[in-house]
């Protein structure tokens, strides 16, 4: 191999998202005569199968070949993507010609087959959209007038397009190529960059698409736009041996926190994320919305990290919770560290600008601490004073202060920043490192750290045995709505969506958003699950500071999608370019432009929150009837708009089925709360409803698709319209209904996991599964009666939890590992809602 072609490989095998891809013949398997005996060399397939089954790597095949035969040449080499006819058959689409395609292509054949007539040796093949003439038993000068006399032939034919290869001339009634294809394989995967390899003129074509950061590759001789050249099959069997060893040996040493086996602490103003190995990385203050003190897990180590470690490491920590709390602890053999944020004295309740973090050491072998926090997210130059008592952090506005009696404290300079490590050393009593914000007092507290942890759990501990828990997996239940109270902001009410912002969808890729703010939708969807486990306090907090926010809206049609923590507007979503991104995946976003979206399904769970407490016979206060009203007024206003939908796909507004759904919920669930109120019925919204419920079967309905589709007039799947059933507007008999639950399960349905969609929907990449849509299938197949399935589902789904059980916002089915944002609210409230629909239907047939 080429020095230099080794060189360049070495640094593109580093990539965040690496895309393999290569044409057929002539790279993985030697050009014959016979086309049809052109099989795939050994060697090279082997490692092209070894390329696609390492993690964060994608691989392709593009050829001119038919989608079919090219799939049937490679038989147990499963490619992630497999494209035939030189782009125009993807995956495992066909190509449906119109009538005058078909004529043509009639008549291209026709006169190709006149000139292998007059050619002995040549020959003709016909394809889904083309004809190929093979000349490679021809003299070259005879293969050249033969292709010369097609192509005067069939450039007569108006629709006709002309694809020179190797001993090849294709003529297609479609207009494709491989360059187009390589561009869409990239914008699907997400690749950030690529490899590819091909030896035929028409690979040119991808040559010349890919950029500088890329890797091209030509077999053989001859003019090429490659950067670099092999000289037959044997050479990329051992290129791709190279690619497949080096690449697989840089996943492995690749040292990303396990998401799995991270865990959360709250106060109910803010939340701190603890990696595995008793490493703080992820803390905002004074909320949960503000900037980051620590940073590492959206970064590096030198992006903010308050670690305590063994000095010899040996074996892997165990993480857990102490009991129904948010009081982490880790452990390994030798050395125990207890971490919580200190609830105690009606803290949570308080306004945010206050906060203790407690981080309690039991060594029995020699430990060490790093403290490196970075105010800002590292945008502001932190420096670190030793005092008697602790450190001093100098730079922010509001004071920060690390208690540590007794430790001897070395600053280290990293940069424009300081970082301050010390050694613990084994025996005597536990080490306490009190981290407190919004004070610069070192004195002790007045009572001791024991009291005060036994004040934490009790906090947590007593709440949640208040909850009325269903029989089925009852500890991950608790836990699941210990998380929501954790996301829950204890001085407004309001709920966040997750706890940190910026862990992709995708490792490597760019879809990641910041989730540290409330979404009414998610908030009232959270507090119906708590109240379906018996707690209203949080729903009636919740609805409260509803309230206010859409007092303050010029009209409650205008009620923005997401909010901050205190009612407010959100900034301008921005870029932190200095964050590596977790796993590399930049950008590192904070803020979120879609609050600027029209979401138009906001209104219904707000209005079926209130609906299900007057249910429970909750006191429904008039302002929380003003507010039904005020959403009524919202759908009666903009029911009929296009909107941006509950995913919030950056691109058009469509007429989302979801959307419409949630608007006829939002009519159809004020009447419960009217009845409640009044006793009355209001004929006007009666009216409404059924108007709305009309719209969306008469036009959410696809006879293509055979099932309830994402939008009025698109084809595509979407898990979200699983709702028309789950919120009653059609019946469970209905074959409609059962006809889209069923065809989701078996298109969107990933083992575990349940895609949203699979469209392109604007970005770059692909994503994993939701949980929330794995709960509605749950729910779903419930329905229909398919309880069989729904609890196999429902055991996979509860597979997903390990370690600390803090759930991210997604599922990664290929590489079975947590992506997204930790600690998402949808997730946990999906498995609520997934596991009391089981239990509830169960107790049904057990009474029967």
């Amino acid at each position: 191999m080429p020095v230099s072609l080794r060189e360049r490989l070495e640094a593109v095998i580093q990539s965040p998202i690496l895309l393999v891809a290569c044409d057929y013949d002539g790279t993985l398997a030697p050009i014959v005569d016979d086309p049809a005996m052109a099989h795939g060399d050994p060697s090279a397939l082997s490692a092209f199968a070894e390329i696609d089954e390492t993690n964060w790597t994608e691989s392709a095949v593009i050829s001119g070949r038919a989608l079919a035969e090219l799939r049937g040449f490679l038989g147990a080499i499963k490619p992630g993507y497999v494209v035939g006819s030189h782009g125009a058959e993807w995956q495992r689409v066909g190509i449906e010609l119109s009538g005058e395609q078909r004529r043509t292509l009639a008549r291209v054949c026709e006169a190709v087959r006149g000139v292998v007539g007059r050619f002995a040796g040549s020959r003709v093949e016909a394809k889904p959209a083309g004809v190929a003439l093979h000349v490679r038993g021809l003299s070259e000068e005879r293969a050249t007038e033969a292709m010369v006399q097609a192509e005067a032939a069939c450039l007569q034919i108006e629709g006709v397009h002309v694809r020179r290869g190797s001993g090849v001339v294709e003529f297609m009634v479609v207009a494709a190529n491989k360059g187009d294809a390589i561009k869409r394989v990239r914008h699907v995967c997400g690749a950030t960059s690529v490899i590819f390899i091909g030896d035929d003129a028409t690979d040119e074509d991808v040559f010349r698409a890919m950029s500088g950061d890329d890797v091209s590759v030509k077999v053989g001789r001859g003019e090429t736009a490659a950067g670099h050249r092999v000289g037959d099959v044997a050479d990329v069997a051992r290129l791709l041996r190279f690619v497949a060893d080096r690449r697989a040996d840089w996943a492995r040493r690749r040292n990303l926190p396990d998401l799995a086996r991270c865990a959360i602490l709250s106060d109910q103003r803010t939340a701190v994320v603890v990696s595995p190995g008793a490493k703080i990385s992820w803390m905002c203050l004074p909320r949960l919305d503000s900037a980051a003190v620590f940073a590492s897990l959206v970064g590096e180590d030198s992006d903010g990290v308050f670690e305590v470690q063994p000095v010899e490491v040996i074996g892997r920590p165990r993480v857990s919770y102490d009991g129904d709390s948010f009081i982490c602890v880790t452990e390994w053999d030798g050395l125990r560290v207890t971490d919580y944020l200190d609830c105690s004295g009606g803290r949570a309740f308080q306004k945010a600008g206050r906060s203790d973090l407690f981080r309690v050491i039991e060594a029995a072998q020699p430990a060490r601490v790093r403290f490196a926090p970075r105010l800002d997210y590292g945008r502001i130059h932190t420096q670190i004073v030793v005092r008697s008592e602790g450190l001093e952090v100098q730079g922010s506005n509001d004071p920060i202060v690390l208690r540590s009696p007794g430790i001897r404290w070395t600053i280290v300079n990293e940069g424009v920043h300081q970082t301050a490590v010390a050694e613990i050393t084994p025996g005597g009593e536990a080490v306490v490192l009190e981290l407190r914000y919004g004070t610069s007092n070192f004195a002790p507290t007045i009572e001791p750290e024991v009291i005060r942890r036994e004040q934490n759990r009790r906090f947590w501990s007593g709440w949640a045995g208040s909850l009325r828990l269903p029989t089925r997996y009852a500890p991950l239940v608790k836990r699941s709505a210990l998380v929501l109270k954790a996301l829950s902001y204890g001085p407004s009410g309001a709920i966040a969506a997750a706890a940190t912002t910026s862990l992709p969808e995708q490792m490597g890729g760019v879809r990641n958003w910041d989730y540290r703010y409330c979404w009414p939708r998610d908030a009232a969807k959270a507090a119906s699950s708590l109240v379906r486990l018996g707690n209203t306090g949080h729903a009636m907090k919740l609805l409260d500071w509803l309230l206010e926010v859409v007092d303050r809206c010029e009209t409650p049609d205008r009620l923005h999608p997401i909010y901050s923590l205190s009612g407010g507007l959100l900034p301008p979503e921005a870029e932190l370019g200095h964050l590596g991104g977790f796993g590399q995946s930049r950008p590192v976003r904070i803020g979120n432009a879609a609050a600027n979206q029209v979401q138009l399904d906001v209104f219904g769970p707000i209005v079926n929150l209130v609906a299900m407490l007057a249910e429970r016979g909750a006191p429904i206060a008039p302002d929380h009837w003003r507010l039904v009203r005020a959403m009524v007024r919202a759908v009666e206003s903009r029911w009929r708009e296009p909107d941006h939908g509950i995913w919030e796909m950056r691109i058009e507004r469509r007429h989302h089925v979801h959307s419409k759904v949630m608007c006829w919920h939002t009519v159809d669930r004020a009447m419960v709360v009217e009845r409640a109120v009044s006793g009355t019925r209001n004929p006007e919204w009666s009216k409404l409803a059924d108007q709305i419920r009309e719209d969306v079967l008469c036009n959410g309905w696809n006879e293509a698709a055979g099932a309830f589709t994402g939008a009025y007039g698109h084809a595509y799947l979407d898990a979200g319209v699983l709702k028309i059933g789950l919120t009653g507007l059609i019946d469970p008999s209905d074959p409609r209904w059962i006809a889209t639950v069923e065809m989701i399960e078996r298109s969107l349905r990933k083992g575990p996991t349940v895609r949203r969609y699979e469209i392109d929907d604007g970005l770059p990449g692909t994503e994993g599964g939701m949980h929330i849509c794995t709960g509605w299938l749950i729910e779903s197949l419930i329905s229909i009666g398919r309880l069989d399935t729904a609890a196999e589902l429902l055991d996979q789904f509860a597979s997903t939890f390990a370690g600390p059980g803090v759930l991210s916002e997604q599922y990664d089915h290929r590489h079975r590992m947590p992506i997204g944002n930790l600690a998402q609210a949808y997730s946990h409230l999906a498995f609520i809602d997934a596991v009391v629909a089981m239990d509830s239907v169960q107790q049904s047939k057990a009474t029967e």
